[in-house]
């Protein structure tokens, strides 16, 4: 990031926590002075230095708690805070009309592992491949879904409301991130979900849908379940044991019941 001219006056900024990581490493966990570039707006100074404001759970000007809607002056103390995970904030100002944790996702193009996963974990994951930003932005905001990307200019928009920035470029490394910044463990029901379309899965009696099973599957497995809209048969067979090490790598409770292969 190139420096600007301060003619305007500065600001003294503090960014806590993970959101260190959008600055500049000569900004990180400390108080830095940002200078001001005649607009007003907090939400556009708080982009402006990296910090998507998908990513902010509460904002402070001089101590006080604000909204996206604030403006700011020279010599203004800002502090800004990611999501809480235990601490109780209910008395200071809610940034968003809705809750920021859903457990319903769309991912950019580049985070198909991480949709599978997330299905497979049992998550309402919309992977719609490659559209452009603006549709995604369109889909987040209008099916209130989290979005989730690698790409700080995608959250900056402003439709945008719900949206996580993913730190590492490995899927499962990614899965354990949504996990653990959410709070979704508890949430999480491996292989209810189709992990080709996301839809739900539904048990099946094996003599409905026998006619569509090869010889040997028909032979060893009796248990299965068929997706509610792409119809696709599943059962827990050679791809079974691998998920379940991928739950087991994820802290995930291992089901007793499950099914996996499809035809």
């Amino acid at each position: 990031m190139s420096e600007r001219s301060n003619s305007y006056g500065t600001v003294t900024f503090r960014a806590y926590a993970e959101l260190n990581d959008f600055l500049p490493k000569r900004w990180r966990q400390k108080s830095f002075s940002y200078p001001l570039n005649g607009g007003n707006s907090l939400k556009h100074l708080i982009e402006s230095a990296g910090i998507p404001h998908t990513e902010i759970e509460l904002m402070l000007v001089n101590g006080r708690s604000v909204d996206f809607s604030a403006t700011v002056k020279a010599g203004d103390r800002i502090s800004v805070y990611p999501v809480f995970e235990s601490i109780d904030v209910a008395p200071i100002i809610v940034l968003r009309p809705e809750p920021l944790r859903r457990t319903r996702f769309i991912l950019d193009v580049h985070l198909g592992k991480l949709a599978l996963i997330l299905r497979l974990l049992g998550f309402d994951a919309k992977y719609p491949g490659n559209i452009p930003d603006e549709k995604l932005a369109e889909i987040s905001a209008n099916e209130h879904r989290i979005l989730l990307t690698r790409d700080t200019m995608l959250l900056k928009r402003n439709i945008i409301t719900h949206g996580c920035y993913l730190h590492s470029q490995d899927p499962e490394e990614q899965a354990a991130e949504i996990l653990d910044r959410l709070d979704l463990k508890d949430s999480a029901k491996p292989f209810t979900r189709c992990p080709d379309c996301g839809a739900f899965l539904e048990s099946v009696r094996k003599d409905r849908i026998v006619h569509r099973l090869e010889p040997l599957t028909k032979k060893y497995y009796n248990e299965f379940s068929i997706c509610v809209e792409c119809r696709k048969i599943y059962w827990k067979g050679s791809h079974f044991k691998p998920l379940t090490e991928l739950l087991k790598r994820l802290n995930i409770d291992i089901p007793h019941n499950g099914v996996i292969d499809n035809e």
